[in-house]
């Protein structure tokens, strides 16, 4: 067990609320009130109705989320998102607190976009100077284009990706930003990068893409459940008595 306010005051060095990338971004607590101390956390890359039974099962001191739980201004998503406005009450009704760690979390060191190229195996990473999220890093071997597309498949554990093959044909250096980053493309390709992998690619994007002549692997946004094992680690590492729970109920849609 750990006072909330030491566990909270930890977490805040290397993943500050300066760090969320937009002023809608609500990191930190999202609704509820701050207990005393903490035993039991359960952590999720969302809360939502899928998980409900089974936050009342587990009846945690506090759930912490990847992606805010109320995303944007309490009063506006509550008024026009019944189904949200809905569980957020059951939420409070159980008085378990919902923090969440976004983009600070993306940003921030030994966070989502560490994890994403250590599972890739990068050396030498580096966070380039104009996009503070994106991290670049080098292949130990170089590889080619469709080899590492599968190998990068099998990594971050996902049923597929989705392949702009305009560029170089092998891959060496790597630029990553987990979730939706594919706008900072650009950045990647400046910085030399064979190629860029992020996800939710709308279609002026691929097609800027394609017209710079350049690679990208857009991944599923559930690339980002690395975020419970790698927090579990961070808070194990602050508190090894803590009771962590991960609940992993994401999968990416069905490929036809």
């Amino acid at each position: 067990m750990i006072k909330t306010d030491i566990l909270l005051k930890k977490l805040s060095k290397p993943f500050p609320k300066r760090y969320a990338k937009a002023h809608f971004d609500h990191v930190g607590l999202n609704t509820g009130h701050k207990p005393e101390q903490v035993q039991k956390i359960v952590l999720a890359l969302d809360l939502d109705w899928q998980i409900l039974e089974q936050i009342k099962k587990e009846m945690p001191d506090m759930i912490i989320t990847h992606h805010p739980f109320i995303f944007g201004t309490r009063s506006k998503v509550l008024k026009y998102d019944e189904s949200k406005r809905l569980l957020v009450e059951e939420i409070d009704r159980l008085d378990i607190p919902v923090y969440s760690y976004h983009t600070n979390f993306d940003t921030g060191k030994g966070g989502m976009n560490d994890a994403l190229s250590k599972a890739l195996g990068l050396v030498d990473i580096y966070t380039p100077a104009k996009d503070i999220m994106m991290r670049i890093g080098y292949l130990k071997e170089e590889m080619p284009i469709m080899d590492f597309a599968k190998f990068a498949k099998k990594q971050f554990r996902v049923d597929y990706s989705l392949l702009i093959n305009e560029g170089s044909p092998t891959i060496k250096k790597v630029g990553i930003i987990g979730g939706g980053g594919s706008r900072s493309y650009k950045i990647a390709q400046e910085e030399g990068c064979d190629i860029f992998i992020s996800g939710d690619a709308p279609h002026h994007v691929r097609r800027e893409i394609v017209n710079a002549k350049y690679n990208y692997l857009d991944m599923p946004h559930e690339i980002e459940k690395i975020f419970m094992p790698t927090m579990k680690k961070i808070l194990l590492d602050i508190d090894d008595s803590l009771d962590i729970v991960i609940i992993d109920h994401e999968k990416e849609p069905q490929v036809i």
